[in-house]
């Protein structure tokens, strides 16, 4: 319990990398560029979990001894991959996508197919800054970026 006049401590800015579970070599290098980025700017990493752009991601984040969280689409958090910290397991499928832009305050999307699609525009919807690597970028609100740095700089604001 805090005393009166105490701050409450700052909470560590929780930044979502979304993509395809299946990439292109150049799609994996920039998930694991950003991935990095993220983790030096003290941010948690959230994915989905799983492989691609996800497991890149974090493998980027904890070479950088990032903080990294998992929101799985299955029932058990064995299905994570390895870099991720923090598993949670939804058993929601791709309804697991609303939770994943509801948790973060900012969205990179890098590459990606529907399920990206669909994150994206969950994120729009709640009016947080969404970041495109390489995604898409076909409606307005969507934020372009020209590198891993760009992005990370755009979506922490």
């Amino acid at each position: 319990m805090m005393q009166a006049g105490q701050k409450a401590p700052k909470r560590a800015r929780l930044i979502g990398v979304i993509g395809a579970s299946a990439a292109s070599q150049e799609a994996l290098a920039m998930a694991e560029e950003v991935g990095r980025l993220v983790a030096r700017t003290g941010s948690v990493l959230v994915c989905g979990g799983l492989g691609g752009v996800m497991e890149a991601a974090a493998r980027g984040a904890k070479d950088e001894g990032g903080i990294t969280v998992g929101i799985l689409p299955g029932a058990a958090g064995i299905e994570a991959n390895s870099y991720i910290d923090i598993a949670i397991a939804t058993n929601m499928g791709h309804a697991r996508n609303a939770i994943i832009a509801h948790t973060c305050d900012s969205l990179i999307a890098v590459s990606g197919e529907y399920g990206t699609l669909s994150e994206i525009a969950f994120g729009l919807g709640l009016r947080k800054p969404v970041v495109s690597l390489n995604s898409w970028d076909l409606v307005p609100g969507i934020i372009r970026a020209d590198s891993p740095k760009d992005a990370v700089e755009k979506a922490m604001g």
